[in-house]
């Protein structure tokens, strides 16, 4: 039953990728991206990682796509407005893909698990107390990094909002 669903939500998750990546709409594009999001959610409860789901969720597929819907509409995409794209450019944008995918490729079969053996200490990472504990520890947390992302999710707001408000005409 879990191998089945397993195969459902790798499907999924790999064609609303592809279709992302394939649509012309740019609208359309950022509706496949979520609903490849909520399979990748699907992926982290098969794992048994609730809080990585949930989170995945209302970060991903809530916080980011709303602000990527928003780009978009204020970049108001035209078909009209997008400059044709000559041969060359897509020949040099296909051969530069498969170079990465190749030096991707590469990495991934010459990578070796760098630890043998794991040890298991038996203490629940699932529950929120401890994760919190885990991550907010004052000598050895990521308190530091979570401000600093705070901080540059506020910039990045507000740069938005003075990006998208409209100037004012001055009739004399």
């Amino acid at each position: 039953m879990i191998t089945t669903i397993f195969y459902i939500l790798s499907a999924l998750t790999l064609s609303m990728a592809f279709m992302t990546i394939f649509s012309r709409n740019p609208i359309h594009s950022a509706i496949y991206l979520v609903i490849c999001f909520f399979s990748i959610a699907g992926h982290y409860l098969l794992f048994n990682a609730q809080f990585l789901a949930v989170v995945h969720i209302i970060v991903y597929s809530g916080a980011i796509m709303i602000l990527l819907l928003f780009t978009i509409m204020l970049m108001n995409l035209n078909k009209e407005d997008e400059k044709h794209k000559n041969g060359l450019t897509i020949i040099a944008a296909v051969a530069s893909f498969c170079l990465v995918a190749f030096v991707l490729l590469a990495a991934f079969i010459k990578s070796a698990p760098m630890i043998e053996e794991y040890y298991v200490s038996g203490e629940d990472y699932q529950s929120i107390k401890i994760l919190g504990q885990v991550l907010l520890d004052e000598k050895e947390g990521f308190m530091v990094p979570f401000e600093f992302a705070s901080v540059l999710l506020l910039v990045s707001m507000i740069g938005a909002v003075l990006l998208s408000k409209k100037e004012e005409k001055i009739s004399s």
